[in-house]
């Protein structure tokens, strides 16, 4: 199929390289605009238009699509079906019609659950036991069109958001693969979302990522694992910013104030508003990220408090 692909971050990625590999004809590729990135602040260009550019697919990066031009380029590519995916962009109904067959999207949740920004970290702070992809048809209400197909995930006690990222963008470029096969045989079955089941998934501000260790230890964990890798749960440890990259429930009690750290058994264990929390790797400013042992052979951490 002759196909217009949208899409900017990492997670687009596999997505774009499927369709490449299945053969079809991805006529060109709409990304946002280089931005600044890195410590030199240098303009870079998203991880999709690079694979596109090493493939030259032709690559359009407008700002938004309020202009005639803008529209005249997508209509002269003359595309069966327009993919989009983590896009950034919300595309106007002129847009949507374009394709012959209209515009699909590959969003990491399964529909009518988490619709909006941030699915992944959401589903995972929620405590969700799964998770997926829905293949949906793009319509002008936010990630409200009918539904193609579902893929399920499951979400383990270890999971990050950053792991379950990477796990659904391979499922999502395989379901969408097999979707653009369905619009080829013109078996495509579409099913609406039950509005009475949406959640939505806001998108994440930096002021979530201090942690309350009032909270028990099962919504920490679940938050740290949540935040993993932006913006990353962070706490006070004397006086500094100490980020929580990932960590682990164990069984123990305690009946030490919350946020008081416990290192009796070599480990670094935080006591919560309802059970004790183990961090597992942790980082200071400036410095690397490391182990919780590492960081209490370092530190004398016994008995401080957390939070400030």
């Amino acid at each position: 199929m002759r196909i217009v692909f949208a899409g900017t971050p990492e997670f687009a990625v596999p997505t774009l390289q499927a369709l490449i590999d299945a053969g079809h004809d991805v006529c060109g590729v709409y990304t946002q605009p280089d931005r600044p990135a890195g410590r030199g602040r240098k303009l870079t260009a998203s991880p999709v238009k690079q694979l596109a550019l090493t493939h030259s697919i032709p690559v359009y990066q407008p700002e938004n699509f309020k202009t005639p031009e803008s529209k005249a380029e997508l209509s002269a590519l003359q595309a069966d079906l327009m993919v989009v995916i983590a896009y950034g962009l919300i595309l106007p109904q002129a847009v949507i019609d374009t394709p012959k067959l209209g515009c699909i999207n590959v969003h990491g949740s399964l529909l009518p659950r988490w619709r909006g920004a941030a699915p992944i970290h959401r589903a995972v702070m929620a405590g969700d036991a799964k998770t997926g992809i829905t293949i949906m048809k793009v319509v002008k209400k936010l990630d409200a069109g009918d539904m193609l197909l579902k893929v399920e995930c499951p979400i383990t006690a270890t999971d990050t958001s950053s792991s379950l990222h990477d796990a659904l963008a391979e499922l999502g470029a395989a379901a969408l693969v097999e979707v653009v096969s369905q619009y080829q045989q013109g078996t495509v079955i579409a099913e609406p979302q039950d509005d009475a089941l949406v959640t939505y998934a806001h998108k994440l501000e930096k002021h979530e990522a201090v942690l309350d260790w009032q909270q028990s230890a099962i919504e920490l964990d679940r938050k740290i694992r949540g935040l993993n890798a932006w913006p990353v749960a962070q706490t006070v440890f004397k006086g500094e910013v100490l980020r929580i990259w990932n960590c682990s429930l164990i069984d123990s009690t305690g009946t030490m104030q919350p946020g008081t750290i416990s290192c009796a058994d070599h480990a670094l264990d935080v006591a919560t508003g309802n059970g004790m929390l183990r961090l597992l790797e942790v980082q200071l400013p400036g410095g690397k990220r490391i182990a919780g042992k590492d960081f209490i052979n370092a530190h004398h951490a016994d008995g401080e408090q957390l939070g400030s």
